[in-house]
């Protein structure tokens, strides 16, 4: 059975849904007692018990919330499916190639936000030195790959990540929530936008999709998981269902 496009969890009581989540749990030596035909706590906790032993696409531990996602799901039934790495149409593939030879760029000196390509990515949207600088990381590859094929940039020339949510149109965007519903909609390429609250969030570009699990190349970013970090890296802790997740954007 395909991922049903819904978070499963207690109270949901279609039979069908339920019955493969048991006999997956079964395949891999779990059992569920007294089931009664829905979502109940006993089979919330077996799942959870599942969740801490095993992971995602990337490796990372299944967070145990008792929730059947799209990564729990992929873990449940072993669909270890090649990465998606066919990417969106349009300028991303072009701006997340040039984002791959930007890997290793670090502020000089670290902590400062500053840097010769650090500032020239600030530059690019008009934004001064020793700013936050992960959107005009972003913004900066979409130029640039913009310049190289000779075509019009349309990304939001802007240093907020936000901002450039809300100025992209809504056909050039995909939510948390359509995410989660279909991860395969989600592709190399496309900009990911999470929002910590208080006009605040991060960015960076897709770079594989794993059910849900995802690769990123990030600006200003951290190997630590802060949200100010140092240089652009290749991250694998983002997923489609982090919760400061707003959505992607794909032009």
């Amino acid at each position: 059975m395909n991922y049903p496009g819904h978070l499963t969890k207690i109270g949901e009581t279609n039979p069908t849904i339920i019955a493969e989540i048991v006999g997956a749990l079964a395949n891999h030596g779990y059992q569920s007692n007294g089931l009664t035909g829905i979502f109940d706590k006993n089979l919330a906790a077996t799942v959870m018990l599942f969740q801490t032993q095993h992971h995602d696409g990337t490796g990372r531990p299944l967070k145990a919330d008792g929730q059947v996602g799209p990564l729990t799901w992929a873990a449940l039934f072993s669909t270890s499916a090649p990465a998606n790495t066919s990417a969106a149409a349009g300028i991303g593939t072009t701006a997340l190639a040039v984002a791959i030879t930007q890997i290793g760029v670090r502020e000089q000196p670290l902590g400062s936000n500053r840097g010769p390509e650090v500032d020239q990515y600030l530059a690019s949207v008009n934004t001064p030195p020793e700013n936050f600088w992960c959107m005009a990381f972003v913004y900066w590859c979409h130029r640039k790959a913009a310049q190289d094929s000779g075509l019009a940039n349309p990304f939001p020339k802007t240093a907020g990540c936000l901002d450039a949510w809300n100025r992209t149109p809504a056909i050039n965007k995909i939510s948390r929530a359509g995410a989660i519903a279909s991860p395969t909609v989600v592709r190399p390429g496309m900009v990911f936008i999470l929002d910590f609250g208080g006009d605040h969030g991060h960015t960076g570009f897709v770079r594989e999709n794993r059910n849900g699990a995802l690769i990123t190349v990030e600006g200003n970013s951290d190997p630590a998981g802060g949200d100010n970090g140092i240089e652009v890296l290749q991250i694998s802790r983002r997923s489609v269902m982090d919760k400061k997740l707003k959505g992607f954007i794909a032009f």
